[in-house]
């Protein structure tokens, strides 16, 4: 007997359906399944086996069995199809009928006492469901949450194979997942701006970077507080959105992540980390770190000590906002709109500076060190920050300094003014200004074109260089809630732009 069940795969963050089919006949004792499985689907078999068995089910052991994953010609990966592979033996078997089986999705992996546990990726799986004109979906009951952040579909979780073949027969109950309601919360950080003692001009970097979603580079010696205020960072960026939080969440559910993601991520590699697991990799072609920061932080301490593959591997999505993870079986496209927070030593030895250490570095070493990060990767950052030893008096003192949340407030209302001049188009950030845009929302006056051709021409800039300066300036004057950019804002933004704390003269 043939039966039919409907489920779904994934691409990347593509979904596409998958019908399971399942045909029973006599003859020599087989069991196949076809359609391109990989070593978990073909491993379904012994999952499904148990699972059924202990639910109280027959197996059709004795008989040819043959399971089919359409379309055939694309790769079936992971353990998502256990529950359909399952409900299409039973349905072949005669044990269900096979009207309710076509009307829904099914998705889950099967334990061997017949439970279902959670699988990756359910949440980009019932949007493209969804659009592709699916409505009910029956997934593991800790996958339940995330699927309904979806409109327009009636999620049923499921605990057991025994329960929902009763419920399938009309002999039980499910109730469908409430909705989950998307609300912004306040949230508590660990770190907060009022707890960094002095550093007055690296917080204010800090503010123009969370306001336009620019790049940052601290340099300092050690203990200067480099580390506290790239932590400190995601307590003043704005709440997400709605949309944000949905594009943010597809991305974790990828990479076996439950639950719906409300705040900003933030994310901070060790320096060892592989080019693979910084820009995505492995045989499925999974998100890699930056696509996890993406809508937040990446924060990237010890900047020099990562590996050179890795960090030239940052140039394209720094510039791109996507990135394209290539394997010999797939090709995946993942977000990846970050802000880059890099944080290093200014030498080897971390003393060049210092007002109490005294560097033990050669003119040499310091120049090696600081040629570990390319040209065109420091190209590609926007606000370069030296932060030297804290005075005593500073540390010792009572007064606390400016708390996050009066920044945060001062950098959603730059963010918003921001996404009301993109609010035709798919910018949303400063930062991420095309080159029109640009020209369409910073035109310099005489007094900013002659401080700016005379910035350009002293510190040797690229047309990169010249074009980012250009979007700090953007910014500095939406904090400043000006609809110009002002001699005083561009100016700011050259201060910042000193490549001078990487060893160079005035880059």
């Amino acid at each position: 007997m043939l039966s039919q069940v409907n489920s779904f795969g994934l691409t990347g963050l593509n979904g596409f359906p998958v019908k399971v089919e399942a045909y029973i006949s006599g003859g020599i004792h087989a069991y196949e399944t076809v359609g391109l499985p990989d070593a978990a689907v073909k491993e379904s078999k012994e999952r499904v086996r148990s699972a059924m068995k202990n639910a109280g089910f027959d197996f059709p052991g004795d008989l040819h069995v043959t399971v089919s994953l359409a379309p055939a010609d694309v790769r079936k990966e992971g353990s998502i199809y256990d529950l359909p592979i399952a409900l299409a033996l039973l349905s072949a078997q005669g044990n269900l009928k096979q009207a309710p089986l076509v009307r829904a999705v099914y998705l889950g992996e099967l334990a061997l006492n017949g439970d279902v546990r959670p699988v990756n990726g359910v949440l980009p799986m019932v949007i493209s469901a969804r659009e592709a004109g699916e409505s009910v979906f029956f997934v593991p009951r800790d996958n339940a949450a995330e699927a309904a952040c979806v409109d327009g579909v009636r999620i049923f979780p499921v605990e057991n194979l025994r329960q929902l073949v009763s419920f399938l027969r009309g002999e039980g109950d499910m109730k469908p997942q409430p909705p989950t309601v998307f609300v912004p919360e306040e949230m508590t950080y660990p770190w907060d701006f009022g707890d960094i003692k002095g550093q007055a001009t690296a917080k204010r970097a800090a503010e123009i970077a969370a306001a336009g979603g620019h790049n940052l580079l601290l340099s300092g010696t050690p203990g200067s507080g480099k580390t506290m205020l790239a932590r400190a960072l995601p307590s003043i960026l704005p709440p997400m959105t709605l949309a944000e939080c949905m594009e943010v969440t597809k991305i974790h559910s990828v990479a076996g992540y439950r639950g719906l993601v409300a705040t900003r991520p933030f994310r901070s590699p060790h320096h060892g980390a592989s080019a693979a697991a910084i820009t995505g990799g492995g045989s499925n072609a999974q998100p890699g770190e930056i696509s996890l920061a993406h809508m937040g932080v990446l924060f990237l301490d010890e900047f020099p000590e990562f590996h050179r593959d890795v960090l030239e591997s940052l140039r394209q999505p720094l510039e791109d906002g996507v990135v394209t993870v290539s394997r010999a079986r797939t090709s995946c496209t993942y977000p990846a709109s970050f802000m880059l927070v890099a944080a290093m030593n200014p030498c080897p030895c971390g003393n060049r500076g210092s007002r109490t250490r005294a560097c033990t570095c050669t003119p040499s070493q310091i120049q090696r060190y600081a040629r570990r990060i390319s040209g065109p990767l420091l190209d590609r950052i926007d606000l370069f920050i030296e932060m030297n030893d804290v005075p005593f008096e500073d540390l010792s003192g009572k007064a606390a300094g400016e708390p996050s949340q009066s920044i945060r407030k001062r950098v959603t209302a730059a963010r918003q003014r921001q996404m009301e001049r993109f609010s035709n188009d798919s910018t949303r950030t400063n930062a991420r200004m095309t080159i029109q845009e640009i020209e369409a929302f910073c035109p310099l006056d005489g007094g900013c074109q002659a401080l700016m051709e005379k910035a350009f021409r002293r510190m040797d800039l690229s047309a990169r260089a010249y074009q980012r300066l250009r979007k700090v300036a953007r910014t500095i004057a939406d904090l400043d809630g000006s609809d110009r950019i002002q001699e005083k804002h561009l100016a700011e933004a050259i201060r910042y732009r000193r490549l001078s704390i990487l060893g160079e003269n005035e880059l």
